[in-house]
């Protein structure tokens, strides 16, 4: 387990799950290995993971897991932002992003993708690039992928005409990342900590760079580094592991091995000498001190010790910083994680201050705090805890096959995918005077990055071992068999509405789904309805901070024995939508009970709260994405003072927060909390009778003293408005438009204008308004449409938005204003319909093969008065639309004339010449 991966293990939502093996429930996983096309090598099998190995160098790892009915076709090259030489900076992540451009045989990908209904990206690092697709599994839609990477390996264009296009997409992408403070804060700290080494540079790449990168440049860099014996593929999910093996053998095994070598990488960062420091002054409205420590290689034997004291510094609640620094009001928040790969890297921890409060003592204490961690080592109880909770996130990772070409991607760039495995084993032996030992060795004064340069004539060096090779590490390492099992669920609605007990327990309407799942897990959805218009006045804000504090305080368990009490639980959520495992849930939902009944709201926690929204109100103040939303939202509102519909501006909640008292919110509580409306849908592997029990036993006969009723939201009539606002140093500005619909989801033209708003701007990167601002003009990242309808009311909307520099918001515009003039004069070609129902349809299927998902689709049918046959019926209008019931339905509702537009960006730059297209 090395630092990254630990770190990131128990903190990012895209890594996986604990990789098991489906046993039963999966007749090509319970089969005998398929028989090896010529010249496949078989290797190494680890936990129901296979690799085998093609003539041409290309490593293929095989997942077969029939549980779910999903695919995930990965490609991992080993090649990143280090690879850059002098001058190509940003360029390994720029050619990601022209390898969406189309190969021969796959011109327009996004389109292919967007009728498949495929969820997809590319992410770019310091060590890899990798390209993933999840799609429903059909031999087609695999057979499709697999033949679509293969061409695109080789085969992509490159062309000198789609970089011109996508260098400013990619360019509108580091502007955005410009807008913010950590991150322009953390680009610094690796350009300042590195001397030599290319980890010294942010993976997005230098601004020159980006814009004046030559084609030659990036086509030489393809060749190179885009063969098959520098990639690993990845299937992952419902598949016939023989027939694909088999489709990889022609589709990949037909590409020539390459005769080059690939360029030997021999720079070494030379030991600091010095504490370092750096100031960025830029506009914003919060402070930020961080400090960065070179560590070893995540190869290298202490990278695990480092990762358990990252956890224990820096986790929230139960960190030693959060402990000394937020409890005690010098900080609103502390962080600390771990920046590293195949060579040496970087652990940052830092403080985030509010503005006008003293820099420096939060300085000094977090210095202290880190530099005298190794003289108190980890107590038994931040080790155990530590275990637990980095055991747990591995564990969730792994479960899911859908996701696993994402999280062993990392281990694939250090040399060998089966390193997530051995470093999970070796989790119970390491100790804490391991993690005291290595932060001794690296976290010193002279190996410091936060601000000044201090001659000294005692240098307090920390040398940086060299990695050890991947052989080595993974000598004595023995893979475990899978032991997990799960069924094959079929996610049609009617299988959805058959398996579904739906009952009434207590106030609450019950739906519950059993059904066997990998790692016995649990997904839970609840909603509760309190409150009518009248009771419910000048409530809105006090009513957040009720619900945040729930998590702070119990009358059994102080905060921190909360979140000790949900990792061992293995739950992930809040007390409304959570995770958890079969032997657990009764447990779960009667510590869920005890959280909504019995919060204590301790003064300390609502001061910390208090800060921790004064200071996220005020960071937010300045965006221009905050500032453009809260003037349409204020331009429709039309609710009265106090109302709790009523949208209030950022200054408004500011003044509620610092005028709130603690007393408002335990009596809001009181008069208001209970289960007497609401509705709690549970889908896993559980037992339905005893579950029930145990709901009856928590919920039933605690009512809420507030009456109840549904507060319906509706529209009035607002004359368009266009309003430009100033967003004084920001890199990046926003456009974002409204028009209201009188709309309910029941009425007939719903459907039509989903689909229409999919041809749009809702069908991600392949739609009429992502063509044009993305892949044509080449002025925005991102953007979209989005239509809403109400389902007991009928206060629908139309919407648009889009990101853009500042010099490009005026083009930005005006091009969309176009192609909505363009849609609804010209309308939809069939061809464009046919490719929305496929794409909407298979993102339904997609969606309910997700327990969380189900779950909370339960509780919004349960409110409705609804099963999942709406949602058949739906699909049902949906797939009988036709093209001219379509373009007329989105010709009678949508009117360019009524829609109000909110822009916001720095002036002084939208008034200077746009950036060149």
């Amino acid at each position: 387990m090395n630092h990254s991966r630990l770190k990131h293990a128990a903190a990012a939502s895209f890594l996986l799950c604990g990789l098991s093996f489906v046993a039963t429930g999966s007749a090509w996983a319970a089969a005998a290995a398929p028989a090896l096309p010529a010249g496949v090598v078989k290797g190494p099998s680890v936990e129901g993971i296979t690799e085998y190995r093609l003539p041409n160098g290309l490593k293929v790892l095989l997942f077969p897991d029939a549980s779910k009915p999903t695919v995930t076709v990965n490609v991992t090259y080993l090649v990143g932002s280090r690879h850059e030489n002098y001058g190509e900076t940003g360029m390994a992540h720029l050619l990601e992003h022209l390898m969406f451009k189309g190969s021969p045989k796959n011109k327009s990908i996004p389109q292919e993708f967007s009728n498949r209904g495929m969820e997809f990206n590319g992410t770019t690092s310091n060590d890899r690039t990798n390209y993933f697709e999840v799609f429903q599994a059909s031999p087609e839609n695999l057979k499709w992928a697999l033949e679509m990477e293969a061409d695109r390996m080789t085969r992509s264009f490159i062309s000198r005409k789609d970089l011109d296009s996508e260098m400013t997409v990619v360019r509108n992408e580091y502007e955005s990342g410009e807008n913010s403070p950590f991150g322009v804060l953390l680009k610094r700290m690796q350009s300042v900590a590195y001397d030599w080494h290319s980890y010294g540079r942010s993976t997005i790449g230098n601004r020159s760079d980006i814009e004046n990168v030559k084609i030659e440049n990036l086509q030489a860099f393809y060749k190179t580094y885009y063969q098959p014996d520098n990639a690993v593929l990845l299937v992952a999910g419902k598949f016939d592991p023989a027939q694909t093996l088999s489709w990889i053998t022609r589709s990949f095994g037909a590409i020539p091995k390459p005769k080059r070598a690939l360029p030997p990488f021999w720079t070494v960062e030379p030991t600091q000498d010095g504490e370092r420091s750096f100031t960025v002054r830029r506009k914003g409205d919060v402070q930020i001190v961080a400090l960065g420590y070179k560590i070893p290689s995540a190869l290298q034997a202490d990278s695990d010790a480092l990762s358990f004291m990252s956890q224990i510094l820096g986790d929230e609640p139960t960190g030693r910083l959060h402990k000394q620094l937020v409890e005690s009001g010098k900080a609103a928040q502390v962080f600390s994680f771990g920046m590293t790969g195949y060579a040496p890297g970087l652990q940052i921890i830092g403080a985030v201050v509010k503005a006008g409060q003293p820099l420096e003592p939060v300085r000094e204490a977090l210095t202290d705090a880190v530099e005298s961690f190794a003289k108190t080592p980890p107590t038994e109880e931040e080790m155990e805890r530590t275990r637990r909770n980095f055991a747990n996130s591995i564990e969730k990772s792994l479960n899911d096959p859908q996701q696993v070409g994402v999280a062993l991607s990392e281990e694939i760039s250090l040399g060998d995918w089966r390193l997530l495995f051995k470093s999970r084993d070796q989790l119970p032996e390491i100790t804490s005077k391991q993690v005291a030992d290595a932060a001794a060795r690296y976290l010193k004064r002279d190996n410091r990055v936060v601000g000044e340069f201090i001659p000294e004539d005692n240098p307090q060096r920390a040398d940086i071992p060299a990695a050890p090779g991947v052989a080595e590490v993974m000598k004595d390492f023995k893979g475990k068999d899978s032991v997990l099992t799960s069924e094959v669920f079929d996610p049609s609605q009617d299988n959805i509405n058959a398996r579904t007990e739906i009952k009434t327990i207590g106030g609450l309407k019950v739906a519950l789904l059993p059904k066997k799942n990998r790692g016995e897990a649990v997904s839970v959805s609840l909603s509760l309805h309190w409150g009518d218009e009248q009771n419910l006045k000048n409530k809105l804000v006090v009513s957040e901070f009720a619900n945040e504090m729930l998590m702070r305080g119990t009358s059994k368990y102080t905060r921190e024995q909360l979140a000790d009490h949900f990792s061992k639980l293995k739950m992930t959520g809040s007390p409304y939508r959570f995770d958890t495992t079969g032997p657990n849930l009764d447990a779960a939902l009667r510590l869920v009970a005890h959280v909504l009944k019995d919060a204590s709201f301790p003064q300390s926690e609502f001061e910390q709260l208090r800060q921790q929204w004064i200071v996220g109100l005020e960071y937010s103040r300045s965006e221009p994405q905050v500032l453009a939303s809260e003037a349409l939202d204020r331009h429709f509102n039309h609710y009265p003072e106090g109302d709790v519909r009523n949208a209030l501006t950022v200054d408004e909640r500011l003044a509620a927060a610092k005028a709130l008292k603690l007393e408002d919110v335990i009596a809001f509580h009181r008069e208001f909390y209970g289960a007497s409306q609401g509705e709690l849908a549970i889908v896993g592997d559980f037992d339905k009778a005893a579950i029930s029990k145990t709901i009856d036993e928590s919920f039933s006969g605690w009512n809420s003293k507030a009456s109840y009723a549904r507060i319906l939201n509706t529209n009035e009539d607002k004359k368009p408005v266009h309003v430009v606002l100033n967003a004084p140093d920001k890199e990046n500005g926003f456009y974002t438009a409204r028009m209201n619909l009188d709309l309910n989801d029941n009425d007939p033209e719903y459907p039509l204008l989903d689909l229409a708003n999919y041809m749009f701007g809702g069908g991600a990167m392949k739609s009429r308004m992502m063509d044009r601002i993305r892949q044509k003009d080449g002025l925005s990242y991102g953007g979209g449409s989005g239509i809403q309808a109400g389902d007991d009311d009928r206060a629908g909307q139309f919407g648009m938005s889009a990101i853009a520099a500042p010099q490009n918001l005026k083009k930005l515009e005006a091009a969309i204003r176009e192609e909505l003039e363009r849609a609804l004069k010209d309308g939809f070609t069939q061809a464009e319909l046919d490719g929305a129902k496929s794409g909407l349809l298979q993102q339904r299927v997609q969606n309910r093969s997700k327990d969380n998902v189900v779950a909370s689709g339960w509780t919004r049918n349960l409110y409705n008065n609804r099963t999942y046959s709406w949602s058949k019926e739906y699909e049902a209008k949906l797939k009988a639309a036709t093209l001219a019931q379509v373009n007329a339905a989105f010709r009678k509702v949508i009117d360019p004339a009524k829609l109000s537009i909110a822009i916001a960006g720095d002036q002084s730059k939208a008034n200077a010449p746009a950036a060149k297209p």
